[in-house]
């Protein structure tokens, strides 16, 4: 066995063994000749129904079906325009399933795609109580194993709890002869899994909430590892492409272990997901998922960096509680930033979930004060800083500033500030809005031309 199947094998199969949902993922080159057999081991059916769009359905669909029917399995197809990119809406999931079961509700549902259609594919089969069968064709997001679906619902884009897959598959010489870009994507997606762990470690120092002890190593132990070498997953190397895949599987088996998303996602996605509620788009497209978290993670980086740039044990802690916002200016603060009311209702809902009491906020910033110095050692030693993630997105053709999602430094400056209502999540977002230095951190970080 090669060192990086050994590798994989190593790193994978204990975090399957851990799964409550998950009995097979088969990461390999050439693996859709073994999709036949996958499938029956998995599912002991007999007929399938793929989900794919006009691309994926070229890149791996045609032969997975011709090797599914090789192995006496019926097979459907649903096959999705892909220009423009389908979007992930609950409508669209909602669709999905009344497709399948208007076809044939007793195949399995096998989703051919990356992001979306996985997320479309996993709604469609939890809401029917069934196991589906997941091929996936690009090292682009970190959903696959994931218990959970982000669609947008009613404006609003929020995980929705679901089952992962029973089985992945993922095929190396599909994944990486996928577009360039979608590489770029993924290596966002994880990139944004280091400025997650900081808003985990200040969670954690506050006692909000505690570092979770299979999650936490799960993702953080050998992200570094999976980061590195950005300029071998441009040269589409096989033992790179494969360190990618498994960083982000692993990454979605970890948020199943904790329960919530928590592991792989914060600041980062909350200003990713305003952007893709927006549909926002550049060149002629809708703005994919990953790439959002790419310029998400710049943007939290950057205030990461100037946080760590302040001295907090001279916080004036009284000056801070004096100008205290109170929840009916939170209120109006949030109306203003979201004019759609659903959206309005579910980010106030989020808000006031995590709002703290003013006696609360004063043993937090007592805290703060106190050890902030071995506060701020934790988080230099888990941080990245933001011109070095900048390099590293570059080499790995992802988008490595706001521009190359088409924004300016206004508009990412007002992102950053609508998202903190996003969710209940504890973040840098909200740590700075309570020690009273949002203001001044957003105003310097996209005050300059070359503001992520």
């Amino acid at each position: 066995m090669s060192d990086w199947k050994q590798q994989l094998e190593d790193l994978v199969a204990p975090a399957v063994a851990r799964s409550r949902h998950i009995d097979r993922i088969l990461v390999d080159r050439d693996a859709l000749s073994q999709a036949g057999a996958v499938f029956k081991e998995c599912f002991g059916a007999e007929r399938a129904f793929l989900i794919a769009d006009d691309n994926t359905m070229a890149a791996a669909g045609a032969r997975l079906d011709a090797v599914l029917q090789a192995c006496g399995i019926a097979v459907e197809r649903m096959v999705l325009p892909s220009r423009p990119r389908p979007k992930p809406t609950l409508a669209l999931a909602q669709e999905v399933r009344a497709r399948w079961q208007a076809a044939d509700g007793e195949a399995v549902p096998v989703s051919v795609g990356s992001g979306v259609l996985t997320d479309l594919v996993k709604h469609a089969a939890f809401m029917e109580g069934q196991p589906f069968f997941c091929v996936a064709t690009a090292a682009s997001m970190d959903g696959y194993a994931s218990a959970g679906a982000p669609l947008v619902e009613d404006g609003f884009k929020h995980t929705i709890p679901c089952a992962p897959p029973r089985a992945i598959l993922a095929d190396l010489d599909v994944i990486a002869a996928a577009p360039a870009e979608m590489t770029g994507w993924g290596y966002g997606d994880l990139a944004g899994k280091v400025p997650a762990g900081g808003d985990w470690i200040l969670a954690d120092a506050l006692g909000i909430e505690p570092l979770d002890s299979v999650a936490w190593p799960l993702v953080q132990d050998r992200l570094r590892d999976w980061l590195a070498d950005p300029a071998a997953l441009a040269a589409r190397d096989p033992a790179a492409t494969a360190g990618l895949f498994a960083g982000l599987t692993v990454t979605g088996l970890a948020m199943e272990f904790h329960g919530s998303s928590r592991p792989a996602s914060g600041a980062d996605h909350q200003i990713a997901h305003l952007w893709e509620m927006e549909n926002l788009s550049h060149g002629g497209q809708p703005v994919s998922h990953g790439a959002c978290v790419a310029v998400g993670t710049l943007a939290t980086l950057a205030l990461f960096d100037w946080l760590l740039d302040q001295d907090l044990t001279r916080l004036d802690r009284d000056r801070v509680l004096a100008g205290r916002p109170g929840p009916d200016a939170i209120e109006a603060t949030i109306r203003q930033a979201f004019p759609e009311p659903a959206v309005a209702e579910r980010a106030l809902a989020e808000t006031m979930i995590k709002l703290p009491s003013r006696d609360t906020q004063a043993e937090r910033l007592e805290r703060i004060v106190k050890t902030w110095p071995a506060l701020r050692g934790r988080l230099k030693t888990q941080l990245l800083s933001a011109a070095e993630m900048r390099r590293l997105l570059a080499a790995a053709g992802a988008p490595a500033s706001a521009g190359g999602i088409g924004l300016d430094p206004a508009h990412t400056k007002a992102t950053v500030l609508r998202a903190r209502f996003m969710r209940r999540r504890y973040t840098v977002l909200d740590f700075l809005a309570e020690t009273g230095l949002l203001a001044a951190a957003t105003d310097t970080v996209f005050a300059v031309a070359a503001a992520p």
